[in-house]
């Protein structure tokens, strides 16, 4: 999966880390954005995405806000959007709302690999456990 590039957007430091390793170890690059504010300066450095993960509950706004924010962006209009939470609850509302896949937390690190094989090939993964 050489020269595939992920958006993170997630609060939690924790969280940031453990996706990019994941992504890492199958040869996806990952750009990390942890607050909000931050998005605009790291979308201007990033020239294409592949792929990005968003979680639900931010500080500053919650991940439906996001998603429509970057779903009016002509950039990322065809890039799969995948929810990225503990919420698993919410899959049904994220469906709903327009996500493209959803992976609940914590992810596991022996799917992952597969689940984001779907995603990168445009197959709706809706994984909550």
């Amino acid at each position: 999966m050489s020269n595939r590039h992920a958006l993170i957007i997630d609060d939690n430091p924790n969280n940031l880390g453990i996706l990019a390793e994941l992504l890492t170890m199958e040869g996806v690059n990952s750009t990390q954005v942890q607050h909000i504010k931050h998005l605009s300066a790291a979308l201007q450095d990033v020239a294409e995405l592949d792929v990005i993960f968003l979680d639900l509950e931010l500080p500053d706004a919650t991940g439906y806000q996001l998603l429509e924010t970057l779903k009016s962006d002509v950039r990322f209009q065809d890039v799969p959007i995948a929810a990225y939470t503990v919420h698993v609850s919410e899959v049904h509302v994220a469906r709903n709302k327009g996500f493209h896949s959803f992976l609940g937390k914590p992810l596991d690190a022996d799917r992952f690999p597969d689940q984001l094989a779907r995603i990168l090939r445009g197959e709706h993964v809706w994984a909550v456990a």
